[in-house]
């Protein structure tokens, strides 16, 4: 694994809950070809059920969420290893000895 970085920006989401929601970019680097999903407390921490895709095979993947105000508990899945966010500096422990990477909507 070449390890993991994610950048996030926000962007006023183009649908109609757009007052309440934003819409979120997460990518995170890891060898070519890799599966990549993230989970958190936006999805029920379902490991298979957001995707993120590599566009160029140069092992960057991305993917965008529309998320609620609030704070948001998240990880990447990356080859079925679960693993938080390196550049997020806001982490919380968790239920299963580890830690699980924030993000906060405003």
């Amino acid at each position: 694994m070449i390890g993991t970085s994610v950048k996030s920006q926000t962007k006023k989401s183009t649908e109609k809950s757009s007052q309440t929601k934003k819409k979120i970019r997460f990518e995170v680097s890891a060898q070519p070809y890799s599966e990549v999903y993230i989970a958190g407390t936006f999805n029920n921490w379902d490991p298979r059920d957001i995707k993120l895709e590599e566009e160029n095979g140069d092992g960057v993947y991305s993917t965008y969420i529309s998320l609620p105000k609030g704070k948001h508990e998240y990880k990447f899945i990356i080859n079925d290893v679960w693993m938080i966010d390196p550049d997020c500096p806001d982490w919380v422990p968790n239920n299963h000895g580890s830690l699980n990477s924030i993000i906060n909507i405003e």
